[in-house]
């Protein structure tokens, strides 16, 4: 006998709702103002300079997986979340949590300095996680060899201040005390410490309540799907601009730092962005560092999170186009990185990681070489922005000895584009040089000289963005100045037939018979009451042969102090007398154009190797 199966009618599960088109716009308009919102609070609150004043500091918000949702345009950001998450499971957090850390080996580089300390607080709505919020900033002095917790002399991690693993700091509303107190004590500064930790914590706090409004008024499902939305928008964008600028096949670019302040040096680093079809017949975007020069002595070395490049990636090809967001979209746009462990770019614990910003900006340099050996259109190279490091002790207006620490972070040029010049005297995307009124009100300084460096911008059609001069007139009866400065001998590359930027230095005392000029990356220089230090930094690559640039350009950039006569005459083929063009001397001039090739760094060259 036959059996029969009962006919069972599918029923379609009920459909999610989708979040519409105009909902989408006013959701990431939303989530976008809570961030900004979050980062002006740490802004007004903090209490350090290198915070308050000089804006080290980003917030980011998550979907409820720790998917970043919206973030600061820093090409910087890694995998934040994970390094939490992998310790606390979710179903363990609270209303009113706050998780911390600092550990760059703990985290796999998604915090890549121990200054960098890291809150994520969870955000709930109606008892259900909704997603998480992030504040991030530099902390001014966390322990360590020399004030400022960061050095050239520094040989292990140990040496550049407290580690803090993944650490609950708040559970539900009630602040972990004890673990305060001890990362306090490890501060040679703690009122400031004290300070911005506060600021940090008010701003997840506020993060978390914004969040929850959005999730409250549109609905999780809603919000949710808003957010899925926004990423796949993001990773989308950022794969088609891939497959328009890399042809099947592997591309490689090579840039370099001087060294690592131990003797050792240049360092290359080796990239390499591979397009093929996977076996599904879809592309695949591979990128590989595992030919970088091995990991170094000094604290140099970058621990890049795989999030990295593509985070880089994806924000120049966002543009900074206020309708787009910043998000994972761009790291997981690529399909693999590749890194290889005892790398400059994936070192071992314990190598020391403090100085790994000449390194993070070379980095971001050499993606922009891998564009352009593509095709791409990147801008030149820049500099890498300049940390001059004060610490001592003077006497205030009451005759107490008060201890100090001037944390200057100094600006430098960016490249050229392909359509205009590089940024003039530029820090790191949206952080600030320390105004002169601030300088000389809050340490024992007198700016002397605070301006522009002539010719520091690599000539081009489109010149090179210059860098900055200052001169410090001590006042202190004693200090230690450390400096850090890179692309000396390996100075930004110019493109297309621009040439590469200017160079750095410090000098104490310039042009009296006790000029000295400082190794460019060291510490415990002496110098005392009287004393003038003069830094210098570099500028950006030019772009373009700068006999194409328009001689009325030339002339506003000699009569702006952006360009000398004899820069003028000998690199642009324009001669200026008396404030005016010589249109004979100039026709003359550039009749004897220079043969250029594709990349300059002191000499053109086809391939930088």
């Amino acid at each position: 006998m036959d059996t029969i199966e009962p006919t069972l009618k599918a029923v379609a599960p009920a459909a999610r709702p989708v979040c519409d088109a105009v909902t989408l716009e006013i959701i990431r308009g939303a989530i976008s103002a809570a961030q900004r919102e979050m980062e002006a609070l740490i802004e007004r609150t903090a209490i350090s300079a290198f915070i308050r004043e000089k804006k080290d500091f980003y917030t980011a918000l998550f979907d409820a997986d720790g998917v970043m949702a919206v973030g600061s345009m820093v090409p910087i950001f890694g995998d934040v979340t994970t390094p939490v998450l992998s310790r606390f499971p979710v179903e363990t957090m609270q209303p009113g949590d706050v998780y911390w850390y600092n550990d760059c080996y703990g985290s796999q580089g998604a915090v890549s300095h121990s200054n960098d300390q890291v809150l994520l607080a969870p955000a709930f709505e109606g008892g259900r996680l909704c997603a998480f919020v992030m504040s991030w900033a530099h902390f001014a002095d966390i322990g360590g060899l020399h004030p400022g917790s960061i050095s050239p002399d520094t040989t292990e991690i140990f040496q550049e201040g407290i580690i803090v693993p993944p650490t609950r700091l708040v559970t539900a509303g009630v602040v972990n005390e004890a673990a305060l107190a001890i990362f306090h004590r490890n501060s040679r500064f703690p009122e400031q410490s004290i300070g911005d930790m506060s600021a940090l914590m008010a701003s997840v706090e506020l993060g978390a309540a914004r969040i929850t409004e959005i999730f409250s008024r549109f609905g999780h499902d809603i919000v949710a799907d808003a957010l899925a939305q926004l990423l796949a928008r993001t990773r989308r964008l950022v794969r088609q601009k891939l497959a328009e600028t890399f042809s099947y096949g592997t591309h490689r670019f090579t840039d370099a730092i001087d060294g690592d302040g131990h003797g050792h040096g240049p360092l290359k680093i080796r990239f390499a962005l591979t397009r093929e079809k996977g076996d599904d017949g879809e592309d695949r975007f591979i990128f590989d560092a595992t030919e970088t020069d091995d990991q170094t002595p000094g604290p140099v070395n970058l621990l890049m999170n795989p999030g990295v490049p593509g985070m880089a990636l994806g924000l120049y090809y966002l543009g900074g186009d206020p309708a787009q967001v910043c998000n994972a979209g761009g790291p997981k746009a690529l399909d693999e990185v590749r890194l290889r462990e005892g790398s400059l770019v994936q070192p071992r614990f314990p190598a020391p990681l403090g100085m790994r910003g000449l390194t993070m900006m070379r980095v971001l340099s050499a993606l922009n070489g891998l564009v352009n050996v593509a095709g791409g259109g990147a801008p030149a190279s820049h500099s890498a922005y300049v940390i001059a490091l004060l610490r001592g002790r003077y006497t205030d207006a009451e005759g107490a000895s008060q201890r100090f620490l001037l944390a200057d972070g100094i600006g430098v040029g960016y490249g050229a584009r392909a359509f205009a010049d590089g940024l003039d005297a530029v820090y790191f995307v949206a952080q600030e040089n320390f105004p002169l009124e601030f300088l000389e009100l809050g340490y024992p300084v007198r700016l002397r000289t605070y301006g522009v460096k002539t010719d520091s911008g690599g000539p081009g059609r489109y010149r090179g963005g210059c860098g900055i001069v200052r001169e410090y007139e001590i006042l202190a009866d004693e200090a230690m100045l450390a400096s850090r400065i890179d692309g000396i001998t390996n100075p930004p590359w110019g493109f297309g037939g621009g040439m590469s930027g200017g160079v750095g230095r410090v000098v104490v005392n310039p042009g009296t018979p006790q000029e000295r000029e400082l190794a460019p990356l060291s510490d415990g220089n002496i110098v005392r009451a009287g004393d003038v230090v003069r830094v210098e930094t570099g500028g950006g690559g030019g772009h373009g042969h700068p006999f194409d640039r328009p001689p009325e350009a030339v002339l506003e950039d000699v009569l702006g102090g952006f360009v000398s006569l004899d820069a003028a005459a000998r690199h642009y083929g324009v001669a200026i007398v008396d404030r005016r063009i010589d249109a004979t001397a100039t026709l003359a001039l550039r009749t004897k154009r220079t043969p250029v090739r594709t990349f300059h760094r002191q000499e053109y060259a086809d391939a930088l190797s």
